[in-house]
């Protein structure tokens, strides 16, 4: 659950296997990953973008910093997982944000993941090809 600390507002998001832990506080809008500088972490605009984007409709680029620790899965769902983070921390930041990140989507957890392997196949939901003789 978000919560307050001396290092601003936190809270964690998920996404397929990644999980981002993300901290806001009122900044000059510098977005660190990891130690890294966005541009650094994310090769990719459209990751760029997803992440951005609960920050874009609630007009708060610029104004906030934000720190983000994230462990496990590939770059798109890391920055799935951050933009998860990012919104959850918004509404603790103001509450009065909750009903647009809502509208937006960005507070719903894409439970989408890759489906496990069954045994004897040789994937999710492939078969081995039928042989008539």
């Amino acid at each position: 659950m978000p919560i307050h600390q001396e290092l601003g507002f936190y809270a964690t998001g998920r996404r397929k296997e990644a999980t981002a832990r993300v901290w806001l506080r009122p900044g000059t809008g510098q977005v660190t990953i990891n130690g890294r500088e966005i541009n650094d972490y994310f090769g990719r605009e459209t990751s760029k973008m997803v992440l951005n984007q609960p920050l874009e409709i609630l007009e708060q680029k610029g104004k906030l910093d934000v720190t983000v620790n994230v462990r496990g899965g590939g770059l798109s769902g890391q920055a799935g997982a951050i933009r998860h983070g990012i919104a959850r921390a918004l509404c603790a930041f103001n509450p009065e944000f909750r009903p647009a990140l809502k509208k937006a989507g960005f507070l719903t957890r894409d439970a989408r993941a890759v489906e496990r392997k069954k045994y004897g196949q040789p994937g999710a939901r492939r078969r081995f090809q039928f042989s008539k003789r």
